[in-house]
């Protein structure tokens, strides 16, 4: 590995949360971020993260086992708030000896954080300044902040906002930044700006070690940054949380989805919280068919808008080196421009 001494300096609180030689979080992909890749991008350097998604406490318990069989180094599990057994799930990380869990989809209840508190350290993803004070005062040991440009469900704001907003205003907090993070000199930036580290996905979905269906990878290979779009809700009484794929025919399935579970909601065949879920659930199969079967036409392609400097299925030992080379050689720049 290149010697990174700059890069090291600050990112040195991150890499010391983590346990890592490099402050590099595998963004948690549903169908993506399983035992291969997580494992890849801990022995690399970075760390990997489980993506639990919809798995039951057992399915998880076998896929962390298989994930430390393939390295000793740390590795973390992403679960979902509203997931009907979240506790289990905690439950299942403990006795597993997770070191590190990061809640997603929603504030982190509060017996969850507590459940974590006893055994890992705990990681939440915050949208504004306001919540990530909230969250760290519950009892969140570090934050996410994830723009817009991300992939898959995401806010209404850019990283590039949210780190203006957040970062100086919270110094002393482990604060990873996401969202359209693609080359080394973005992560000195943002680390310039006070972030203890990043969060990457759409570069690793589309690694040598990835899972994912060449025709999934492929198809983020010839991608250009606008071939990302964010859905569109088309009622806003079923509100949905936007997510960004690469454009196709499921975009369109998406908007007549819409159109159907609105006209059931309208006509009171169902009530809001199962027309919320009935969108959810196309989602995870849409992702399904894609990741898995290769269905680049019909199945959701998430993707960040960095997915335009996805140019080759690379190993992911590769994409963490260059990214850090890329890194310290910008931080060099700038010190000898200073």
């Amino acid at each position: 590995m290149s010697a990174t001494p700059r890069l090291d300096r600050l990112t040195a609180r991150g890499r010391a949360f983590l346990g890592t030689r490099h402050a590099i979080l595998g963004g948690a992909m549903t169908w993506v971020s399983e035992r291969h890749l997580v494992s890849a991008i801990s022995n690399a350097g970075g760390f990997g993260v489980i993506a639990c998604g919809a798995m039951t406490p057992a399915l998880l318990e076998a896929e962390i086992e298989a994930t430390a069989a393939l390295t000793r180094l740390p590795f973390g599990v992403n679960l979902i708030t509203l997931h009907p057994q979240l506790m289990e799930l905690i439950a299942v990380c403990r006795n597993a000896r997770v070191g590190h869990v990061v809640l997603a989809g929603g504030l982190p209840p509060a017996p969850a954080v507590s459940a974590i508190a006893g055994f890992a350290k705990l990681i939440a993803f915050a949208p504004n300044l306001a919540v990530a004070r909230k969250l760290l005062r519950s009892g969140v040991d570090a934050l996410v902040i994830e723009g817009s440009e991300a992939g898959g469900h995401i806010g209404p704001v850019s990283l590039t906002v949210l780190a203006q907003e957040i970062l100086p205003a919270l110094p002393e907090a482990v604060i990873f930044a996401a969202g359209g993070i693609g080359r080394g000199a973005a992560i000195a930036a943002l680390v310039e700006m006070g972030a203890s580290g990043v969060q990457l996905g759409t570069r690793f979905a589309a690694s040598a070690e990835s899972v994912a269906h060449e025709r999934f990878k492929q198809a983020f290979v010839r991608a250009a940054a606008r071939d990302a779009v964010a859905s569109v809700q088309l009622d806003p009484k079923l509100p949905v949380i936007p997510v960004r794929a690469l454009r196709n025919a499921g975009t369109e399935a998406f908007l007549a989805k819409q159109r159907e579970v609105s006209a059931k909601l309208a006509a009171g065949a169902i009530e809001l919280a199962a027309a919320q879920l009935e969108i959810e659930h196309f989602w995870a199969g849409a992702l399904r068919r894609a990741v898995v079967e290769g269905d680049v036409e019909g199945g959701s392609l998430m993707a960040g808008q960095s997915v335009g400097m996805v140019t080759a299925i690379e190993p992911v030992a590769t994409i963490i080196e260059g990214l850090v080379t890329e890194a310290e050689a910008a931080l060099a720049r700038a010190a000898a421009a200073a």
